[in-house]
């Protein structure tokens, strides 16, 4: 995983050639990367000159990767790669298939309109019959998989070495099967600091020679084959807030995988791992002429009214048990077979009643309401809760304690 990050960093300072000559080297280790060949690709159409070739070459690969995994996001990555290949090679008719392809998955593609008006220019001055102009690809291209053993870092050790310890080799593959932990019992934790997230992934015997890992700017994946045959994949997508992809790291060890994802904004706390936001911007597939520019995380929607809480009340604090026992009353009332609007009951139904309201209060509110909730529970104490961020955005809030009691420090 070493030289795909310095591949990373190299693609991000511009040093194509050395881009590369990294991504060659990781996938020497694991030829089932599909971002490997996605960023070569990249690489490739960016080197001086540049080798088109080898860029077409690496696309479609990650595409029929790709597309066995079912991975949606790398597909349109690769189909986008491979269209700027085509178009740089002058296949222009194939290019504008496969950009089309592109948009059908992804119509909000930043960088579609200005290759659509690219490819427009050069096909209207071409006659009807240029071979330019003809459309000669498959949506799927025909082409050979490379295999994980096919291009193993050091293939003359790993075919002789079992020829001498047979009985040794004999036990390697029967040691994950007895430590790996079954797909149904992995799981996941997170905590953050001001400047990181840290997310653990809880699986013993993960092979690090065969684990994919994919960091971005939004968003976090892991693959790796079980000892069933199968493959386990895990993926955050898309993470509440911004990473810098090349500072972020990822640990596999014996008993967990940890994930180290630097904040691009120190000292922004993040109420959840995941946004309920969808996320779509294109990742390293913008325009070959054009700067990179970095996509800014989506406006938040104004925060609609929520219920006015104790503290923040000018009428009087509110009486949330009654409230909750009227939503759970009215819900036990409804007759088996009732047709009606689903008021989300059953969420909390057989719990406490107050604890699943906020809960269910929580979990259909916008970013700015909870982060405004989360920050005004944790600075109070436990006292306070309030749902308007721009009153709890201007400063810390302060501890307020029911009336006849006094708050002590511990």
């Amino acid at each position: 995983m070493d030289q795909a990050a310095k591949g990373a960093a190299a693609l991000n300072s511009k040093d194509f050639p050395a881009a590369v000559t990294y991504y060659t080297e990781a996938i020497s280790v694991n030829s089932q990367a599909v971002d490997y060949y996605i960023k070569r690709s990249t690489a490739y159409t960016r080197t001086s000159p540049a080798d088109y070739t080898a860029a077409l070459a690496d696309a479609e690969i990650a595409l029929k990767l790709a597309s066995v995994r079912g991975k949606r996001e790398l597909i349109i990555q690769a189909q986008l790669r491979r269209a700027i290949a085509l178009f740089s090679l002058e296949q222009y008719g194939n290019a504008r298939a496969c950009f089309n392809w592109v948009k059908e998955m992804d119509k909000d593609e930043k960088t579609l309109q200005i290759w659509e008006m690219k490819i427009a220019n050069k096909l209207n001055a071409l006659s009807n019959d240029d071979e330019k102009a003809k459309i000669t690809v498959e949506r799927l291209p025909e082409v050979q998989v490379p295999s994980q053993k096919a291009q193993s870092a050091k293939p003359p050790q790993d075919t002789t070495e079992p020829a001498k310890h047979p009985p040794e080799s004999a036990e390697i593959p029967n040691k994950p099967e007895s430590v790996q932990t079954p797909a149904s019992k992995i799981r996941h934790e997170w905590y953050q600091t001001r400047d990181t997230v840290v997310v653990s992934l809880f699986a013993k015997g993960v092979p690090k020679d065969k684990a994919t890992i994919d960091i971005q700017a939004r968003s976090l994946a892991i693959s790796f084959p079980l000892v069933t045959g199968s493959e386990y994949d895990f993926s955050l997508d898309p993470l509440y807030g911004t990473i810098d992809p090349t500072t972020s790291t990822a640990k596999i060890m014996g008993t967990k995988v940890d994930f180290t994802l630097k904040k691009t904004t120190a000292g922004d706390m993040w109420p959840t791992l995941e946004s309920t936001v969808t996320i779509t911007e294109s990742k390293d597939e913008k325009s070959d002429e054009a700067q990179e520019v970095k996509h800014p995380m989506p406006a938040n929607p104004i925060p609609k009214p929520g219920p006015v809480y104790p503290t923040s009340s000018k009428s009087g604090p509110k009486n949330w048990d009654k409230l909750a026992d009227e939503l759970t009353k009215k819900k036990k009332e409804k007759k088996d077979g009732e047709e009606g609007v689903d008021d989300g009951l059953e969420d909390f139904e057989g719990g406490d009643p107050v604890n699943g309201f906020f809960q269910q209060l929580y979990s259909r509110a916008d970013p700015d309401t909870r982060r405004a909730m989360m920050k005004s529970y944790q600075e109070s104490n436990g006292t306070a809760l309030s749902t308007n961020w721009s009153e709890v955005g201007k400063g810390k809030v302060e501890t307020q304690p029911p009336d006849g009691m006094e708050a002590k420090r511990w």
